[in-house]
């Protein structure tokens, strides 16, 4: 298996760790089936509230697509490569439980479109983002334009992908592409502090949250608020709302 899953002892969350380090832990179809296949896994656990996914060893979290495989791919194989990694990137995406990205250096290519699949990312100051498949005479097949499209500034965006600009960690921070830089050491421990703050809200209302605002960012705003609204009463009733609620007044 190219993706090592392990529970955090203590918690209600799973580290997937992609491991293939000798080749930079790049993407061939035989990673992206096992990446696929470690989500419907750890969907089956109960009680799962979080995820964080990373790359073997401390040079990158996933360098790109293989380029050996990718080389002499006929276009009707490349579509379907295109197809298959991008499904498995929206499941992550659209995964009912957060998805923390723990870039640990390299995160080029399909490793930067794996990264942007996530809720949000942490970087290592050794993170290195960039979609470079423009100067290898492709574009990004994953997902990546129009995620970043959706997280940067769509002028800085553009450039990123028509340049094969790199961007290190601390210019990621800035432009808001990562929520913190940490050193390569901390990197976990810092994913898993803020899945622990996770864990401690009601795990219905995570899901709604993450449903809400993954659905509404593509909805004219009148949509999204009335999708808003629906979900709102959802978790009314519940012993989490009603325990929860309890509790706050019990303190006051």
């Amino acid at each position: 298996m190219y993706v090592e899953i392990k529970k955090l002892e203590g918690m209600n969350t799973v580290i997937l760790t992609v491991c293939r380090e000798k080749s930079l832990n790049a993407l061939n179809q035989e990673v992206l089936k096992d990446l696929d296949q470690a989500f419907n896994e750890i969907g089956n656990i109960e009680g799962l509230r979080c995820v964080i996914l990373t790359g073997s060893g401390k040079k990158a979290f996933v360098a790109g697509a293989d380029i050996e495989f990718m080389k002499d791919m006929p276009q009707e194989q490349a579509r379907d490569f295109s197809y298959y990694g991008s499904k498995i990137f929206r499941k992550i995406e659209a995964f009912p439980v957060p998805v923390i990205g723990a870039v640990n250096g390299y995160a080029l290519g399909g490793g930067m479109e794996l990264a942007l699949a996530c809720d949000f990312r942490l970087a290592s100051e050794n993170a290195v983002f960039g979609l470079p498949e423009l100067g290898l005479g492709i574009i990004p097949g994953w997902g990546g334009m129009q995620r970043l499209m959706r997280s940067i500034p769509v002028g800085k965006a553009k450039e990123i992908v028509y340049s094969s600009e790199r961007i290190d960690a601390a210019k990621a921070l800035e432009l808001g592409l990562v929520n913190a830089v940490v050193p390569a050491e901390q990197l976990l421990d810092s994913a898993a502090a803020i899945a622990k703050r996770i864990e401690k809200n009601a795990p219905q209302a995570v899901g709604n949250a993450k449903k809400a605002m993954n659905e509404g960012i593509d909805m004219d705003i009148q949509a999204s608020l009335d999708m808003e609204t629906a979900l709102f009463p959802d978790t009314f009733g519940s012993d989490q709302q009603v325990g929860r609620m309890e509790a706050f007044l019990n303190k006051s």
